[in-house]
């Protein structure tokens, strides 16, 4: 199979380097890529915003299934264009996508199907927006309708904060996708990541991790697009993925095939796991990041004929295995993420850290300038290991972490804390 990867990022570069690992493969390519995804793939300079150039490239090299990485070409229809020109892909359509795109969309189907999640209001008025608040007082959480990398929710402990949260959104921060918010009660919990690979009418369980989202240690400061994760999480066990499938997962499928809009690809179920069972807070309609990081060295099996079993419509068949050993990933980022982070700084030591057994190192934000290395995002690699345990799993990342030299970056130094507490306990 000839493959195009759509993205630049350390999830695309994961699914590169599981994707070339299977033998179905023929020959992969990813646009626009990156320096490590360049070692598994030929990488080509193609504006995947242009979707009939991305069609005329596929139909010029035979493409025989694109894979779509991140969230914003698929809200904008890649998918529907490809499948319009007959061009196989792993991701749903727009209007499947919406459970992404629209956190006002998806909190409405959650209450037409009886789908558990945290109560909620919309508003495209900030007074009325406000007045809510004030009624309804805090802790509470505020969400720009739209996507915002990662950056349009507020968790508001005081009313001040979250008038400024809603105050924010309406002043154009996130462009469009704060012309609307969605308001919602805040839940006490743990949370997890539960995805799943669906063909429109089946949803295959496709693994479970944690992550950490807060920029700081002890998860203080502000949300990131997230600065570690590990997998397996502890507190998705049988039981609860069994529980996450029949009152989540399978009624969102079958309303979106109801309503026309059947999902395909894979569906990434954020979740809070309350004191009365797991609770949806918002729907992915790609691998997150970086938990794609932890799930591909956990993954037995082949990540193509999965997709393409997913794409064919033949999940109903098939089943995904796992590695019993944890994995971990580390998220080294550059100084002033997630503000403002410097770019251009050189990197050294990346390939004696990704030596060591059981490590993989996944680019995320660089690039080559002179043959070097250097930093051209804010989360810019991720330093990812295996281990009987998440504890050893944690030690063999950071031993790797402390081999990379890069005085401009920086981690933190706690991921995997929950777990490894947890381990800790004897629990």
């Amino acid at each position: 199979m000839k493959v195009l990867l759509i993205g630049s990022g350390g999830r695309e570069h994961a699914l590169a380097w599981k994707i070339a690992a299977s033998p179905l493969l023929g020959k992969l390519y990813a646009a626009p890529g990156n320096p490590g995804i360049a070692r598994h793939a030929e990488c080509v300079a193609l504006d995947v915003t242009d979707h009939q150039a991305v069609v005329a490239f596929c139909r010029g090299h035979g493409i025989d299934l694109v894979v779509v990485g991140p969230e914003a070409p698929l809200v904008a229809g890649l998918a529907d264009d490809l499948a319009a020109a007959a061009i196989p892909v792993f991701g749903p359509t727009a209007a499947a996508a919406r459970l992404e795109g629209s956190k006002g969309f998806t909190k409405d189907l959650c209450r037409r199907y009886a789908i558990p999640t945290a109560a909620y209001a919309r508003f495209r008025d900030a007074a009325q927006a406000r007045a809510y608040v004030e009624s309804v007082g805090v802790p509470i959480v505020v969400k720009a309708d739209g996507l915002a990398a990662g950056k349009g929710v507020t968790i508001a402990f005081s009313e001040e904060a979250a008038l400024a949260a809603i105050d924010e959104c309406f002043s154009g921060a996130f462009g469009e996708s704060g012309a609307e918010v969605v308001i919602e009660e805040y839940l006490e919990g743990e949370e997890a990541s539960f995805f799943c690979l669906c063909d429109g009418r089946t949803a295959l369980p496709f693994g479970t991790a944690q992550d950490h989202k807060r920029v700081g240690e002890g998860d203080t400061g502000p949300n990131t697009g997230g600065m570690g994760a590990y997998s397996p999480a502890p507190v998705m066990d049988a039981a609860m993925v069994e529980r996450c499938m029949r009152e989540i997962i399978e009624p969102t499928l079958k309303g979106m095939a109801e309503m026309g809009a059947p999902f395909t690809g894979v569906l990434y179920a954020g979740l809070m796991i309350t004191a009365d069972g797991p609770s949806l807070i918002e729907y992915n309609v790609r691998f997150g990041d970086p938990e794609c990081q932890v799930l591909m060295p956990r993954l037995k099996d082949d990540l193509l004929a999965l997709m393409k079993g997913a794409v064919d419509g033949q999940l109903a068949r098939m089943s995904a295995r796992w590695r019993e050993e944890a994995a971990l990933t580390v998220v080294l980022a550059a100084r002033g993420y997630p503000a403002t982070p410097e770019k251009g700084s050189a990197i050294a030591g990346v390939e004696a850290a990704g030596a060591q057994e059981g490590v993989e190192i996944f680019h995320a934000g660089t690039a080559l300038r002179e043959g070097r290395l250097i930093a051209n995002g804010g989360r810019v690699l991720n330093v990812t290991a295996l281990g009987a345990s998440v504890t050893a799993a944690r030690d063999a990342a950071y031993r790797a972490v402390d081999r990379i030299d890069w005085p401009e970056g920086f981690c933190r130094r706690d991921i995997g804390w929950r777990a490894i507490g947890r381990e800790a306990a004897g629990r």
